[in-house]
């Protein structure tokens, strides 16, 4: 049993404030594998203080004394790489390949934010105006439970590069992962405060991080409900956000893709981080006269699909996190059963020979429409929609249709073809005939998916204040 009884704050590992103690599941056997005492509003006001504290310096330092740090925070995580690996399986469930990428994520974050800052300029000339960039100042970072290490270590790269300071609130759900995080980059070495980790409750340590006047931004990835919260509560303030929100994102299959490749793909896509992932290719989109042809390879992917044990290296498809996502995920499917989709393969209750944990069947709906609860709703586990249409034209129109719009994928045989769909679509990122990944490239969504973005310089910039300052030219 792992008891996890400090929060990070000023540099060192502290005994909360708070009392409450929160139970850590194993999702691979629903067992109780540790517990966590979980911080409160002192806690984060005493977070937030040493940020506030060590912001005056940290925001004087330059390009070079920030990578340096970046470049300590990557060897330290580097060198965690498979305690954080295993923590992931463990505590989240995550497949151990899955797991794996995402520990060399987190550490490569850091990398990645000071080949960002090396490249970007920091003080820029406008006509007669020269403009600095600086930082935006204490910063709340909260993360989800569905990548925690490498979000966690993103945000703070990220903050670290535009010279802020953070006080960062991960999910309780993943204390386990967030201490051997934290115990890698306290290795580090970087002055106290410039950052603290408080585990706690969202409508707790959150609440307060989004309402506080010392709390400049906030980060936050998570529901598209909870980001509208944090909207409303920073608004006093006039907290600067980055919100990387819900999707419902849809896999376009055009008529003249190859449908032995598209089809496993768009199944992959729709599964991916065991579907628990705000990307997730959840609406796959067909030609209504290449329906069956869908369905019987959709079935044959499914069936190669290999849910179980997160430690199996074949394994696809590992738990839910929770009980209760597990039971948001049968509620779905009972309601995509009830509104009169047809159940092409899964279904509800356990995969045959999984009955401890939260395993869940790989279930493909077929004949959806796109007004259903389940082509609208995000469901965050691996049930997917197939969606017929009768033209290109019917096939945007319904990939558009949704309040949500982080990310879409376009398979055919002719890129020029599939890149002026790709033109149409409302969704912050397209991929193209494959499940690609550029760590500089921005991340984030159009319409309820969030707001600003992740990564790279566009997401850097989000973490930094243009001050104009006139007259230099002439004085110099």
């Amino acid at each position: 049993m792992r008891i996890i009884d400090t929060v990070y704050i000023d540099g060192a590992f502290v005994a909360p404030h708070g009392e409450e103690l929160f139970d850590l599941f194993n999702p691979a056997t629903g067992k109780v594998i540790g517990r966590v005492r979980l911080g409160d509003v002192e806690d984060t006001q005493r977070a937030i203080a040493a940020a506030r504290r060590a912001f005056p310096a940290m925001s004087r330092t330059g390009k070079a004394e920030r990578i340096a740090m970046l470049k300590r925070l990557h060897e330290a995580v580097m060198a965690r790489l498979d305690a954080i690996t295993q923590a992931t399986i463990e505590e989240y469930g995550a497949p151990v390949a899955r797991a794996s990428w995402g520990a060399k994520y987190a550490a490569q974050a850091f990398l990645d934010a000071a080949s960002t800052l090396e490249d970007i300029s920091l003080l820029r000339r406008i006509g007669t105006a020269e403009v600095v960039m600086e930082p935006v100042g204490v910063v709340g970072l909260i993360t989800p439970w569905n990548a925690n290490a490498g979000f966690i270590c993103n945000k703070l790269a990220t903050a670290i590069a535009a010279g802020c300071t953070a006080v960062i609130k991960p999910s309780e759900m993943s204390a386990i992962q967030t201490q051997v995080v934290c115990e890698a980059l306290h290795a580090a070495g970087l002055p106290p405060g410039v950052f603290n980790i408080v585990n706690g409750r969202g409508d707790v340590v959150g609440a307060e991080l989004s309402a506080h006047p010392d709390i400049a931004k906030i980060s936050f990835t998570g529901s598209t409900a909870v980001g509208k919260a944090i909207m409303r509560a920073g608004a006093e303030t006039m907290k600067r956000v980055t919100l990387e929100l819900g999707g419902k994102s849809p896999t376009l299959i055009l008529d003249d893709a190859d449908l032995a490749t598209a089809v496993p793909l768009a199944i992959a896509a729709g599964f991916i981080n065991s579907g628990q992932a705000c990307l997730a290719g959840t609406r796959i989109l067909v030609p209504q006269t290449r329906l069956q042809e869908v369905e019987a390879l959709a079935r044959k992917a499914v069936d190669a699909t290999k849910a179980g044990d997160p430690r199996d290296p074949a394994t696809a498809i590992g738990p839910m996190v929770s009980q209760r996502q597990w039971e948001r995920v049968q509620r779905y499917i009972r309601i995509g059963l009830e509104e009169g989709a047809r159940l092409l393969i899964g279904g509800e209750g356990k995969p045959e020979g999984l009955e401890a944990g939260y395993f869940v069947k790989p279930t493909v709906f077929s004949g959806v429409h796109n007004g259903m609860t389940i082509a609208r709703e995000e469901i965050f586990g691996p049930v997917l929609s197939i969606i017929t249409y009768r033209d290109e034209e019917e096939a945007v129109a319904i990939a558009n249709d949704t309040v949500y719009g982080l990310q879409a994928c376009v398979i055919s045989a002719d890129v020029a073809r599939a890149r002026a769909v790709a033109s149409r679509l409302q969704a912050g990122r397209i991929l193209i005939n494959g499940l690609h990944h550029e760590p500089l490239a921005p991340f984030g969504g159009f319409k309820q998916s969030g707001i600003g973005r992740e990564h790279g310089a566009f997401g850097l910039e989000g973490y930094l204040e243009p001050k104009t300052v006139l007259g230099a030219a002439a004085a110099a």
